[in-house]
């Protein structure tokens, strides 16, 4: 069986393209746009990991984050925060709200799919 990766990034052009990257090795990829929809995914549909934007209608990346982190049934649930905001105070709270890894756009594909490899123990 696949293991199944949520996409929530409010970019569309952009989340077709992580969408096709991630599905060409053979994921299954669900999407939400924006942050509360997204924050409802990762609860409801259970993925095995999620890439997360930060800045996002609604709830913004660092409170989805903190909230999933604080919930039992998603507080193992790895995270990749994929963002536009590079600068390292933006890293850091990534990293302290509970993000495994913090990715900046525009992403390097084998990068991306390397800690992909890596938070699913592949």
């Amino acid at each position: 069986m696949s293991k199944k990766i949520l996409i929530v990034e409010d970019d569309p052009s952009f989340s077709r393209a992580i969408n096709h990257i991630i599905e060409k090795e053979g994921y299954d990829v669900i999407t939400a746009s924006n942050g509360m929809s997204g924050l409802r995914m990762a609860q409801g549909d259970k993925p095995d990991l999620l890439i997360l934007d930060v800045m996002l209608p609604g709830l913004d990346g660092f409170e989805i984050c903190n909230r999933l982190r604080r919930d039992p049934p998603t507080a193992t649930l790895p995270i990749i925060m994929l963002s536009a905001k590079g600068q390292e105070a933006d890293k850091t709270m990534g990293l302290k709200v509970g993000a495994n890894e913090y990715l900046t756009k525009p992403v390097d594909r084998a990068l991306l799919l390397e800690k992909i490899t890596s938070l699913l123990g592949k």
